[in-house]
């Protein structure tokens, strides 16, 4: 089984505030990646985004590793 591990600092700035994450897994990543397309795009732009890549995956089938 393959472990991904991020070691990343993430500085989010907009005009109503900003954040910061450290992301150590690429879920971690996804949800903070998700979070700041629906604080910039709103929720249904961001819907149709993230589908824009689940449609590449359509045709395969892509399975989690097995763990132990």
């Amino acid at each position: 089984m393959t472990t991904v591990t991020i070691d990343a600092n993430i500085k989010a700035k907009w005009p109503q505030g900003h954040c910061s994450y450290s992301p150590g897994s690429p879920e971690e990543l996804a949800i903070i990646g998700i979070d700041l397309l629906v604080k910039e795009l709103g929720t249904d732009a961001a819907r149709a985004f993230t589908n824009q890549l689940f449609e590449k995956y359509k045709e395969s089938i892509v399975s989690p590793p097995t763990g132990t």
